[in-house]
């Protein structure tokens, strides 16, 4: 099955993006056009805000204005009422019931749509919600439904997040979610050399828009959720999220739109696969996996599994990241534009 969506089956007609990269690579010595790419929940926006918030403006919270902080505020809203309906509807289907007094909250709850303002009074709600034991069991079964890797995260900072005068951290920023559709750039410089991050939807239902940025691609950043071997996709809920991974990087590392660029795979959500490790043996995902619950047995069978798929002449640059983290994304990017900057010497650019 061609998870790209049969990216790689047409020839590309020149979009407005290569265009621009062209005009840019004239007004600069070089532009070094990078591509995230991955599937959903992989990573790849997180990763871009970091780029944003350590190359545009500064390293603080004056990075995202407080204007534009606010700005996060409904998607935050949204991802924590949602989590709760995703909660709710995993209660059900696990036959587990909530105690008399929250039924009523939880039908009220799964009421919301929209745009919602959450209030003290509504934060109140939720947090009486969360502490309904059937919910605590749950959220001990995370990767046996669909729910964002940020929940817990926004469930432990409810009371905060509710105050009438709330303004999301730079933390929260990082931490909110929403799905990418269509494709965003970032242009930023680091030192003398010029840079344009490409960000596209993960989804299956985003990649045919992909093949619009395939052109003048200096190097791909591929993203790994690493822990997400034991859950499915969101789209499609036969088939593993790893197992998933695994086919669409097989599909970019071999294809021939990338034979001169550069690859960079990033083992991401580290702090989240170092938890879940601990517990929940990767077995379950690969049947020749024997190195137990064990971090690094397991990142290094990780990477064995993606080296093993290129078929390529690719030299492939692997980093266990964790994209929430700045100061891990600082270190890894300023390693991987050294990379990235020492391949277009070694191919003459």
């Amino acid at each position: 099955t061609n998870v790209m969506g049969n990216c790689g089956a047409a020839p590309v007609k020149k979009g407005p993006t290569d265009s621009l990269v062209k005009d840019l690579q004239k007004k600069y010595n070089y532009l070094m056009k990078l591509l995230l790419l991955g599937a959903g929940e992989s990573g790849k926006s997180t990763f871009a805000k970091q780029i944003r918030l350590l190359h545009l403006k500064g390293t603080d919270d004056t990075v995202f204005d407080e204007d534009e902080r606010l700005d996060f505020a409904p998607i935050i809203f949204s991802n924590i009422y949602k989590s709760l309906q995703s909660c709710i509807k995993a209660c059900e289907n696990f036959g587990l019931e909530l105690e008399e007094d929250n039924v009523a909250v939880s039908e009220e709850i799964m009421g919301l749509n929209g745009l919602v303002d959450v209030n003290p009074e509504m934060g109140d709600i939720f947090t009486q919600l969360l502490s309904d034991p059937a919910i605590k069991d749950v959220l001990k079964r995370t990767n046996e439904f669909q729910i964002i890797d940020s929940a817990k995260y926004f469930f432990e900072h409810i009371d905060r997040i509710a105050d009438d005068d709330y303004i999301p951290t730079m933390e929260d920023v990082l931490r909110a979610r929403s799905k990418t559709t269509g494709i965003t750039e970032l242009y930023f410089k680091m030192d003398e050399s010029s840079f344009v991050l490409v960000d596209v939807g993960g989804q299956r239902s985003e990649r045919r828009k992909w093949l619009h940025c395939f052109n003048d691609v200096t190097a791909i950043l591929f993203c790994v959720g690493t822990s997400e071997y034991d859950q499915v996709l969101q789209e499609d809920e036969t088939v593993n999220r790893m197992h998933e991974a695994l086919t669409l990087f097989d599909e970019i590392v071999n294809s021939h739109w990338f034979s001169e660029a550069g690859f960079i795979l990033f083992l991401n959500k580290r702090d989240l696969f170092e938890e879940k490790i601990k517990v929940v043996d990767m077995n379950c995902c690969f049947r020749d996996y024997d190195g137990g619950c064990d971090y690094d047995n397991a990142v290094k069978f990780l990477e064995g599994k993606f080296r093993e798929r290129n078929k390529s002449n690719q030299d492939i640059f692997v980093h266990v990241t964790c994209a929430t983290d700045t100061n891990n994304v600082r270190e890894v990017f300023n390693d991987v534009s050294v990379k990235i900057m020492e391949d277009q010497v070694n191919f003459g650019y």
